[in-house]
């Protein structure tokens, strides 16, 4: 099955790439999570567009990537939770786009909520690791503190 990628997929490409897959894979994961357009001839037009917005979210080049994760690896990262319980539970969870938020307040460059990868999920008050992908070649992990409001 011949699809155009929507959405960064690890291990496959990014969006706007023509990408061949098995049919149950591109049936039963891609379409359905709007990760992947059938490939046809009216969605050239979109790979344009997706690429052209691609371009203006994407970090430039390789040593653009590498100043960013010198700007992030100095940089002390909280985020303050909503509430948490006597025993440090979290009543919710942290996500990627408050991780975004905590570092753009920190003083920290702007990054793509896609780009940071939280590890299952931060329910827990406390330090935690998370890994953000500035570059294909570049990934940095990021200490964020957790507290409680």
């Amino acid at each position: 099955m011949k699809l155009i990628l929507t959405a960064d997929v690890p291990n496959l490409g990014a969006p706007g790439d023509i990408v061949e897959v098995k049919d149950g894979y591109g049936r039963n994961y891609l379409l359905p999570r709007s990760m992947a357009i059938v490939a046809t001839r009216g969605a050239e037009k979109q790979v344009a567009a997706i690429q052209r917005a691609q371009r203006a979210r994407q970090i430039r080049d390789l040593g653009h990537a590498k100043e960013v994760a010198g700007q992030l690896g100095g940089l002390s990262v909280t985020v303050k939770a909503k509430a948490a319980g006597d025993s440090g539970r979290l009543f919710g969870s942290v996500t990627a786009a408050d991780v975004v938020d905590a570092v753009r307040a920190a003083g920290g460059p702007a990054l793509d909520r896609r780009s940071v990868d939280v590890p299952g999920q931060i329910k827990t008050v406390g330090t935690h690791q998370v890994t953000v992908r500035l570059h294909p070649e570049v990934t940095t992990d990021l200490d964020v503190a957790v507290v409680g409001a």
